[in-house]
């Protein structure tokens, strides 16, 4: 009985801390030229423009998915503004900056051969958490 009272207790302890540590990520979606704070630090991060969108229509079959690359900026208190891009099938999907990794998850619209997207109806769903090396 003992035992099993010590390992109950082990467990509500140890798994408190994985709880805690699985909590620093979160997403964070985004429309293009809007930025939001996403973190207690600080941490702003803004859509700053489409660059290239080549993914294969969703109501067509392609050989090869496609790509699309995004640029971001991100700044915070302690940390100057600087700029990245991300792919969705390409490298870089993931950035570091300031503690921080920014990777991004999803972009929409899917484009799709009868419909011509507006460059400025793009959201981009971006992870962001603290880097493993800054816990």
């Amino acid at each position: 009985m003992r035992t099993i009272f010590s390992a109950l207790v082990f467990t509500f302890i140890f798994g408190g801390f994985v709880s805690i540590y699985g909590q620093t990520s979160s997403q964070v979606k985004l429309l293009i030229n809007k930025q939001k704070i996403v973190t207690k630090d600080k941490l702003t991060i803004k859509f700053a423009s489409l660059v290239e969108d080549s993914r294969c229509p969703v109501d067509t079959n392609c050989i090869w998915a496609g790509n699309a690359k995004i640029q971001i900026k991100i700044s915070s208190a302690k940390n100057a503004a600087k700029t990245f891009e991300l792919n969705t099938n390409l490298n870089p999907q993931i950035v570091s900056f300031a503690g921080y990794e920014i990777k991004l998850v999803n972009l929409t619209p899917q484009p799709a051969s009868n419909i011509r997207i507006n460059r400025n109806g793009y959201a981009a769903t971006l992870a962001v958490s603290k880097s493993a090396n800054s816990k």
